[in-house]
């Protein structure tokens, strides 16, 4: 481990640097880190980095998951959660079966269990790519709405497809009435342990007298005990995290303090960029020792490559028909919610769901998954370890690069901006802060004519609040009046989160604008 630790330590720092010029030219960081992983690898000397593949699902995918689940919002899940649903379940069976077919008819050797094998761990799109990509280009917010709930659950669906696959390829049969009752104990039992421990875990947050730094732990500690509990009782770990870890984040203005919720923002940004760097770094470093493995395995690697860019081709094509699939149900079944969608502009309509198709990068669960796989099966080598292994990595290498680079253009050619009516982000902020403002000065002269509030600073301050949107001076406060302007702080956050459960206004936002609260909020406690 000793040796391993420069290597690590220069992969971090190079993870950084990576970023940083990644942003400088405008390209998805997780595109350069694979083709820096890729060099790297060729550097002679350097020790290799080995992870145990049992443990792989259990390091990454529990803190990828809860981030994912804080960040979604859940209003706009709960909005199109058909169109979510489908999309993270109907679409991966669809990709994962599309595959399946592929290698059994044309891999020598390759049963449609090890298809399906194939087909589950590259059919989920990753959230990271996709993320990283839009920090460059404009979406409607709709269409973002319904990419983040699509990745937060499709990763849930295509490891249950995998765990499914490895049990058929195991046991050389399918019962399909046992499969059935496996199936229904995998999600109702994630989702049910999920809730269960959510609840569980904001009572601690709640009732014991935990700080900033202890909040942040729990909730480091949480994801891995969700993942763990389910995989205990053969339930969904997967299910378990995003279920416990939405219910958590839907509910955490009322267990975190401000001083938990602005650490713990910049903890958690700060471990999932690290842990996504280093594992698309791994994408890059593992592809010579896969190229190894083939060769021992004696599959010729111009053959591998060939099977690779045919599960791609295919990977593409079967997202992208299935989302003009879905577009075409939801326009017979529920055309008012596809109006809402394309505005009746029949060129939205057409591209639209190819550019939703073209969003279909792969990345870390892929390769989680695909690192799972066991070297072993019942003493032997595991059958076409290497070739899963190979063609994982390069449906990923493939669709980070093809798909990474191009999507902001296709995104910026189509002018899909143009073709929604949705009021620009700027503007919904002002709107809000001037309903926020509205009700502090409301709350203010309340007090004031109560007797409540005395001092002339906070007289001012109402003035101030009434004449502009500005963060008022308080250097100085009294104690009394630091306590009356952090109640003041509150009530704006109350205010905050009774109208977010109003549709008009996005998840984002809200949350945006309670985070101004509390940094005010932190700053003023350091008066």
């Amino acid at each position: 481990m000793h040796q391993q630790l420069p290597l690590l330590l220069a992969l971090v720092a190079a993870i950084v640097l990576i970023e940083m010029l990644a942003t400088r030219l405008r390209v998805a960081y997780p595109v350069l880190l694979v083709i820096a992983g890729l060099l790297v690898s060729f550097i002679p000397g350097l020790p290799r980095v080995q992870i145990d593949p049992n443990m792989i699902f259990f390091i990454f995918l529990p803190p990828l998951l809860s981030d994912a689940a804080w960040s979604v919002s859940f209003k706009e899940m709960k909005k199109w959660w058909r169109m979510i649903g489908s999309f993270a379940f109907l679409v991966v069976l669809f990709s994962a079966f599309a595959v399946a077919l592929l290698a059994n008819q044309l891999i020598p050797g390759f049963t449609l269990a090890l298809g399906l094998l194939l087909g589950s761990i590259v059919s989920p799109p990753d959230a990271v790519s996709t993320g990283a990509i839009m920090k460059f280009v404009k979406i409607p917010r709709i269409t973002a709405a319904i990419l983040e709930g699509e990745s937060l659950l499709n990763d849930a669906s295509s490891l249950i497809i995998f765990r499914f696959a490895l049990v058929a390829v195991g046991t050389g049969q399918f019962i399909f009435h046992e499969a059935l009752v496996d199936f229904s104990w995998m999600i109702l039992g994630g989702v049910g342990l999920g809730l269960i421990f959510g609840w569980l875990f904001m009572q601690v947050h709640k009732y014991l007298p935990t700080d900033a730094p202890s909040d942040i732990v729990f909730s480091l500690i949480e994801p891995y005990f969700l993942y763990w509990i389910a995989e205990q009782v053969h339930g969904s770990g997967v299910l378990a995290v995003v279920t416990g870890c939405l219910f958590l984040a839907n509910r955490r203005f009322s267990f975190l303090s401000s001083s938990s919720r602005v650490r713990g923002q910049s903890f958690w940004e700060a471990l999932i960029f690290i842990l996504n760097g280093v594992v698309f770094m791994l994408i890059g470093l593992e592809l010579p020792e896969v190229v190894a493995g083939l060769r021992a395995d004696g599959t010729p690697l111009s053959e591998a490559i060939y099977y690779g860019l045919l599960a791609t081709a295919v990977l593409i094509m079967a997202r992208i028909i299935s989302y003009y699939a879905a577009m075409l149900a939801t326009r017979i079944f529920r055309p008012g919610v596809a109006l809402n969608i394309i505005n009746n502009n029949r060129r939205r309509a057409l591209t639209l769901p190819l550019l939703m198709g073209w969003t279909g990068m792969r990345g870390v669960v892929s390769l989680a998954a695909a690192l799972a796989i066991p070297m072993t099966l019942h003493g032997a080598p595991f059958p076409h370890r290497s070739l899963i292994l190979f063609i994982t990595f390069i449906v990923i290498l493939l669709t980070l690069l093809i798909q990474g680079l191009t999507l902001p253009y296709f995104i910026r050619r189509s002018n899909i901006n143009s073709h929604f009516i949705e009021e620009p982000t700027d503007e919904l902020k002002a709107r809000i802060k001037r309903l926020m403002v509205i009700e502090t000065v409301r709350l203010l002269r309340e007090k004031h004519e109560k007797g409540q509030l005395t001092d002339n600073k906070l007289q001012r301050m109402i003035e101030q609040w009434e004449h502009k949107i500005k963060e008022p001076e308080n250097l100085g406060l009294s104690e009394a009046s630091k306590q009356h302007y952090l109640e003041l702080l509150e009530d704006q956050r109350k205010f905050l989160i009774g109208i977010n459960k109003e549709p008009e206004w996005p998840d984002e936002i809200i949350h945006w604008l309670i985070f101004q609260i509390d940094l005010e909020e932190e700053r003023i406690k350091l008066l």
